[in-house]
């Protein structure tokens, strides 16, 4: 392939590497302007409750990012086995961060259905 593709993948990288840390950054700005309009209205624990909630949301979604940006650029730009290896390990261990912060915020595994959900429903799974 020519040069012209891999400089074009490595801008797509730096791109959605850029797109996370904005994402990021974004999510605690947004749940620190709520809590500041809501920490007068709110309990203290309901307002750090939301705070966290909305933080780790954009967290989550900033990593998905990073993690596309590293799987374009093992596959497209840096295909050895070892980067695919260290690519594996980085996934393994970014997903496992995601599920972690998923039961931090929900209270449940991302697979397990939310209880408000089918006590809507009238209890059925």
């Amino acid at each position: 392939m020519g040069e012209w593709f891999f400089e074009l993948v490595r801008w797509l990288v730096h791109f959605l590497e850029a797109v996370g840390i904005v994402v990021i950054l974004g999510g605690f700005v947004v749940a620190t302007i709520v809590y500041i309009a809501h920490v007068g209205r709110w309990t203290t624990h309901q307002a750090y409750q939301d705070y966290r909630r909305r933080s780790v949301r954009g967290l989550i979604l900033g990593l998905e990012f990073f993690v596309a940006a590293d799987i374009i650029k093992t596959v497209a730009v840096d295909y050895t086995m070892e980067n695919v290896l260290m690519l594996g390990v980085i996934i393994v261990i970014r997903t496992f961060l995601v599920f972690a912060l998923h039961l931090e915020i929900d209270g449940r595994l991302p697979w397990k259905p939310d209880p408000a959900e089918l006590e809507g429903r009238g209890g059925e799974a």
